[in-house]
């Protein structure tokens, strides 16, 4: 290629070796192929910017490349500072085009100079992960909110947020909640995370989970999985919730439901999925046993509340690749993972490509629903189209050579009629 776009990636060098990583999660995304592939010709995203804060993975750049053959101009920062993968981007850039800004372990400040460097594109379309993009255009630039479109929003942690600032008048543009329709939450929240987050403890620490006590401190999609793959390795899982709805449904699936205060001296391994900040604290390390695993696979790093436990330490050691080990006054040792950040990120590679094809094509099909319907838009946080969520079910289910039953003319009449009694 003979002008690269606007970078900021660690090696360019690794170019090579993040396109083989990027074909390699391609062959589990067909959802997301057929989409680009008509995307290419249809070509509905002409003329539009999009600023794209979002995981720089191989999974990612596929979506980008999606974009792109859409017609749409792309720049894409990370959403969180551990989840990057140098050679994912640095491909991008070299291999695909694509201005991508994004290096694994940036600082504060590296990390919001980027999501500048993408803001200063003057975005049509927003895409966050996190709602830092979103959030950094409307305090610091709220001029450039009138040029916008529209965005969408991939995480719960986001979707929260964006629900704050409609309900308080603050949001300038609508903004689709991919996180909230089913093909995405159902699967990702719930089969990509609890599957992720567990690859997550066990590279980083090679600890064995059955026999153990695994802690998991809320129990929405994310937490269902978690729980349900530690279960699935033989643990002993005990569910925290503040939700009495969520914790009769743990309870009714079998798993110890407690307060922390009274979990924290039973676990082994805690993991923290709430969204919510400080969930552990200074008074649950205090009670909890030597060796202690704690990790968080929210999406950001305050749910774990790490100055308490800094304060705490006498000592610190990184003990293997992503694993902290915290010495507290007593000699008791807690091992802290990926400075408790997202874990699955920050010690594994996230999802599976596979389950990221349909949240990656609810992301595709929502914003072309948005260049598509914006001017009939107000500013709020929107659902995904039923029927766009059908159609990435459809062909998920179509990529795994699995077919439905269809309603026969009786069964739509009867489904849709009053008059028949029994």
């Amino acid at each position: 290629m003979s002008e690269l776009p606007p970078s900021d990636v660690a090696d360019l060098g690794l170019a090579a070796q993040g396109r083989t990583r990027i074909e390699w999660a391609e062959r589990s995304m067909p959802v997301l192929r057929a989409i680009r592939e008509r995307f290419a010709a249809e070509r509905p995203l002409a003329g539009q910017r999009i600023a794209a804060c979002l995981h720089v993975t191989s999974e990612t750049a596929n979506l980008m490349r999606t974009l792109v053959a859409g017609g749409a101009d792309v720049t894409l920062v990370a959403s969180n500072p551990l989840s990057t993968q140098d050679d994912t981007a640095a491909a991008l850039v070299a291999e695909y085009g694509i201005a991508t800004h994004a290096v694994r372990a940036e600082d504060h400040d590296r990390y919001y100079r980027h999501i500048d460097a993408a803001l200063d594109t003057e975005p049509t379309i927003t895409m966050d992960d996190g709602c830092d993009l979103v959030n950094r255009l409307l305090s610091q630039r709220p001029e450039q909110a009138a040029t916008v479109l529209a965005g969408t929003e991939e995480t719960t942690t986001g979707v929260i947020r964006l629900r704050a600032m409609e309900a308080d008048g603050a949001l300038r543009y609508p903004i689709v909640a991919v996180n909230d329709t089913p093909t995405k939450h159902l699967f990702d929240n719930r089969y990509g995370t609890g599957q992720s987050t567990l690859d997550g403890i066990i590279r980083a620490t090679n600890v064995l989970l059955a026999g153990k006590t695994v802690v998991v401190a809320g129990y929405g999609y994310c937490g269902r999985g978690v729980a349900s793959r530690a279960k699935g390795h033989g643990a002993e899982v005990v569910v925290t919730e503040v939700d009495p709805v969520r914790a009769l449904e743990a309870a009714m699936e079998g798993f110890r439901v407690l307060p922390m205060a009274d979990a924290a001296p039973l676990g082994d391994v805690f993991v923290t999925v709430t969204g919510n900040t400080s969930v552990l604290r200074a008074e649950h390390f205090e009670a909890m046993k030597d060796g202690a695993i704690v990790c968080n696979s929210g999406h950001f790093d305050v749910e774990i509340d790490i100055p308490a436990l800094e304060k705490l330490a006498t000592a610190r050691a990184v003990v293997r690749p992503n694993a902290e080990q915290v010495e507290l006054a007593d000699g008791r040792r807690i091992v802290l993972l990926a400075d408790g950040r997202l874990v699955n990120l920050g010690a594994a590679e996230g999802h599976p490509a596979a389950v990221m094809d349909m949240s990656f094509a609810d992301q595709s099909l929502a914003v072309e629903w948005l260049v598509a319907n914006a001017a009939t838009l107000e500013p709020r946080v929107y659902d995904v189209p039923l029927d766009l969520d059908a159609e990435v079910a459809r062909l998920k289910l179509a990529s795994m050579g699995r077919a439905i039953d269809t309603l026969t003319a009786e069964q739509r009449h009867y489904l849709s009629s009053y008059d028949i009694g029994t």
